[in-house]
């Protein structure tokens, strides 16, 4: 599964997604976790209502199942869940290792219904009826 981090020191979830410098992006599984891609965003990236500069981020993270952001407005958000990307917003800024640890560790055992929902992505559903 696929999962995007918005930072702006490359180490921590530490950037409001609209503002982020960059976007890292991990494949994660229950027996570990590599590193896929790092966009990176240059210009004026503060609040200002501009929602273009959302397009090439949401784009980046478009086949990511998870994205963790300190903060999210509410357009961004709209447009991250319309495109079945599951936001998390950490606290405080979190190291991206240890995130990426602590989402390998739940991916092992019973993940909650969300994160179950979330591993799904870019799967075809299939449901098995047994014949009456």
């Amino acid at each position: 599964m696929k999962v995007a981090f918005a930072t702006q020191d490359l180490a921590t979830v530490d950037a409001h997604f609209g503002w982020a410098r960059h976007i890292i992006i991990y494949d994660v599984s229950e027996d570990g976790h590599r590193h896929v891609d790092t966009f990176n965003f240059a210009g004026e990236l503060f609040e200002d209502g501009n929602e273009d500069k959302l397009v090439p981020k949401i784009e980046a993270i478009g086949d990511c199942a998870i994205l963790y952001v300190a903060a999210i407005g509410g357009s961004a958000a709209a447009r991250v869940v319309a495109r079945r990307i599951h936001p998390v917003k950490v606290a405080e800024a979190e190291p991206i290792e240890g995130l990426l640890e602590k989402l390998r560790e739940v991916l092992g055992g019973t993940p909650p219904p969300w994160l179950r929902k979330a591993m799904l992505k870019g799967r075809e559903r299939t449901f098995d009826f047994e014949e009456a």
